[in-house]
């Protein structure tokens, strides 16, 4: 009976820690291992003050710089250790909290209580602002001693979409990478090169290839999108999680590993 007891004790003091943890934590876990050099600076776009995390990677020669677009849920620990990721490779990243200042008492994503609430703040984003914010970052990048002058732009999700979006507003970009996000209405703008990685069960966002593709090429624009079969939406982070299943597991890796080969050669 005593032991019975015991069981029904232990088992009851480790349920809270049998729970599904953040789903973050090992995103965090992995950004605070990370030998690479982080700091934050702040921006100024339009009279507002943006703050944004840079990952410097660790390399002799000068480099590009990759503007990085966080997904709908804000600057997350994900967010920041994907930068790491890149930067790992041999990149500069700057990726801005484009909800700086729209947070409680004018805090950015952090600030928020919830993640409903960081998806709520980033679903009413002016896109005006949004790029006025990553014109920032693309400005202060230029500014950034050990940068060769080259600059993309990269974006996951929402920031798929914003990416694409950039792209239309910004012209000196060498490349832009579309991580399962829509493309914006007119594409007629647009000189640099688009890169776009899609999810085979995610047809919100993988129907509209065909059209875009037929619209990019009739634009004489370059559009080379890549549909990983059977993953789901947000393969970059589902795919790197502790629990991620085969096919986000496999387009992940895929996928990371053809941006880095193509930021290779900016």
């Amino acid at each position: 009976m005593r032991s019975h007891l015991l069981k029904l004790l232990t088992l009851a003091l480790l349920v809270p820690f049998a729970a599904p943890v953040h789903a973050q934590d090992w995103a965090k876990s992995r950004l605070d291992a990370s030998p690479r050099h982080h700091e934050y600076v702040t921006l100024h776009a339009n009279g507002r003050n943006v703050q944004a995390f840079v990952v410097y990677p660790e390399v002799k020669q000068k480099t590009p710089v990759v503007i990085m677009i966080h997904e709908i849920f804000g600057q997350t620990d994900w967010a920041k250790e994907m930068a790491d990721e890149v930067a790992a490779e041999g990149f500069i990243v700057v990726e801005p909290d484009l909800l700086s200042g729209h947070g409680p008492n004018g805090g950015g994503s952090s600030a928020f209580p919830s993640q409903e609430a960081r998806v709520q703040a980033v679903s009413g984003l002016d896109p005006n602002e949004v790029n006025a914010d990553l014109d920032a970052a693309a400005d202060y990048a230029k500014t950034i001693p050990a940068a060769n002058g080259k600059l993309v732009v990269a974006g996951f999700c929402w920031g798929g979409g914003k990416s694409f979006a950039f792209a239309t507003h910004r012209h000196d970009l060498s490349a832009a990478f579309v991580f399962y996000g829509p493309p914006p209405s007119d594409l007629a703008a647009i000189t640099a090169p688009v890169y776009g990685f899609y999810a085979g069960n995610d047809a919100r966002i993988s129907a509209t290839v065909p059209d875009t593709t037929k619209a990019m090429k009739a634009a004489h624009k370059v559009y080379e999108p890549v549909i990983y079969d059977g993953a789901g939406h947000g393969f970059m982070r589902a795919g790197e999680a502790p629990d991620a299943n085969e096919a986000n597991k496999k387009a992940r890796e895929e996928g990371f590993s053809r941006l880095i080969a193509l930021l290779r050669k900016i």
